[in-house]
């Protein structure tokens, strides 16, 4: 059976990577880095927000795979997942900024050094080379960052961008095939 849970699978690799390289360090607990929304962030210091799911441009399979002998399985589609990573800090007004900056200038660097995953065990990989998933810091118009923090009565926070793929999300669907196994020549005198 494909595995449907890749896009949730990247997400949470995101994060394992911030918390292996950030805790305790910069962030005390590696609980307080996560998965949630801007509006919704609860009790996180670094946040990762899922906001984007793109079928890839650059890669595109439309042929039936071969499965095993009877069996042939429609093409994967491949995706870009796009994040935002937003620091909170809870400190006093006067030192938030800054601390922010310094969380969010350590994810980068982290991001930076991690920037491809092995794409089946989500595991970073030391080199880079094809059939990795790339990490990959966006650059977008402020006004699409300021509509992308949609968080009603509270201000924009800067936030870094990302774009993450390839990502294969494998069809579930096969078809059954018929091979040819035997061949017969019939000549005529």
């Amino acid at each position: 059976m494909a595995d449907y849970t890749v896009i949730s699978d990247v997400g949470n690799a995101l994060v394992s990577v911030l918390r292996e390289n950030m805790v305790p360090d910069v962030i005390l607990n590696p609980e307080s880095i996560g998965l949630c929304s801007p509006e919704e962030k609860g009790d996180m210091v670094l946040g990762v927000c899922l906001y984007d799911v793109r079928e890839s441009e650059e890669y595109r399979y439309s042929g039936m795979v071969s499965d095993d002998v009877s069996h042939q399985k429609y093409p994967s589609m491949y995706l870009s997942l796009h994040y935002m990573v937003t620091a909170y800090s809870n400190g006093d007004v006067k030192f938030r900024a800054s601390e922010e900056q310094k969380i969010l200038g350590k994810a980068l660097q982290v991001l930076a050094d991690y920037s491809i995953l092995d794409p089946v065990t989500y595991q970073p990989m030391e080199q880079s080379g094809p059939g990795g998933i790339q990490i990959m810091l966006q650059s977008i118009p402020q006004e699409d960052k300021l509509k992308l923090w949609t968080v009603p009565n509270k201000a924009y926070h800067l936030s870094l961008f990302l774009k993450v793929g390839p990502v294969e999300l494998e069809s579930a669907k096969i078809k059954q095939v018929q091979r040819v196994v035997d061949v017969e020549y019939l000549v005529k005198e």
